[in-house]
């Protein structure tokens, strides 16, 4: 009896960085269809892409140093990125020039924007958290607001622009939320080990974190523990479906990417194209695809459902356009 065999996932390799990939981010789709894909890399050239397709539109020359995150606002009319030469920068995505540079005293790790794009948020190396107004130019790139509170390095900042919060991560083992008007601390998820990752799922329902070889979804409304998932590995980075039916993970120590069913934790698919640990994971706004980031200096975007027709994939699980 025959069977009909599951298409091969073949991802398609993204090239330009020249050093290893450590963040990535989609934007949301926009009114034509599209979305795009931002990445920052130690190589200090954070670039942006086509979601779909991978295809290279610009880079942002003018860091001195790694870069260590990179986002887009909403309306993708603007990117910011966290540096290692001390400052965080604001981009024109159309032509590439900064807007404004934000000096630090230490190394800037994370970064965001506001829901409206007017304000970003920075933490990094200092242990403090930053806001800078864009549309402030008598502040002479000085922040409106700082916040102490960690007492380590900061390596994650979100801003939760749907209930305009600032989540901040890293060393310290504890999730911190933010009132950006007053800069209070609001509320604190703690874990059992310096937090590597974290990030906001597309639809702003969970707050994913990942803390050594555990993986960890909090309810982003509330800031309770919805669902822990162990792992035989250090987890570097995940990401959850827009569905919420599965999430992709990273590992630190290894080459492999590897699909979890959401519900149960149960491992389903494992794929190897990376010759370099992973640093970064996030599904596309879509859900089609997904990227990943690694130590081997390229991007690969993996298909959802191999075999089906999508940007560059052809339908028959090959990758020639």
């Amino acid at each position: 009896m025959s069977m009909a065999s599951t298409p091969r996932a073949i991802p398609l390799t993204c090239s330009g960085h020249t050093r290893p990939v450590v963040d990535l981010q989609f934007s949301r789709v926009m009114s034509d269809g599209s979305y795009y894909m931002i990445s920052a890399c130690k190589d200090g050239n954070p670039m942006l892409r086509d979601g779909q397709t991978g295809d290279w539109i610009g880079t942002f020359i003018g860091h001195k140093g790694a870069v260590w995150s990179a986002r887009m606002s909403t309306d993708v009319t603007k990117a910011v990125t966290a540096s290692a030469d001390f400052t965080a920068k604001v981009w024109d995505t159309y032509t590439g020039d900064i807007l404004a540079s934000f000096p630090h005293q230490h190394i800037v790790r994370g970064c965001d924007f506001s829901g409206d794009g007017s304000r970003i948020v920075t933490g990094g190396m200092e242990k403090k958290l930053r806001i800078f107004d864009l549309n402030r130019d008598d502040l002479a790139g000085q922040p409106i607001l700082a916040a102490d509170g960690h007492t380590s390095v900061i390596r994650n900042v979100v801003w939760d622009g749907a209930r305009n919060m600032i989540l901040s991560s890293g060393d310290d083992m504890e999730i911190r939320v933010w009132d950006p008007r007053t800069f209070n601390q609001v509320h604190s998820c703690k874990v059992d080990g310096p937090i590597a990752s974290m990030e906001l799922s597309a639809d702003g329902q969970y707050i994913t974190s990942t803390t050594g070889k555990s993986v960890y979804f909090w309810d982003a409304q509330t800031y309770t523990l919805r669902k822990h998932i162990k792992t035989e590995y250090d987890v570097s980075a995940v990401s959850l479906h827009p569905n919420h039916t599965r999430f992709v993970a990273g590992g630190s120590s290894d080459l492999w990417v590897r699909i979890y069913d959401f519900e149960s934790g149960r491992e389903l698919e494992v794929y190897k194209g990376h010759h370099g640990p992973v640093h970064t994971v996030s599904y596309s706004p879509d859900g089609e695809l997904y990227a990943t980031g690694s130590e081997d200096g390229t991007i690969r975007l993996w298909q959802t459902t191999p075999g089906r027709r999508y940007g560059l994939w052809q339908g028959d699980g090959n990758e020639d356009a």
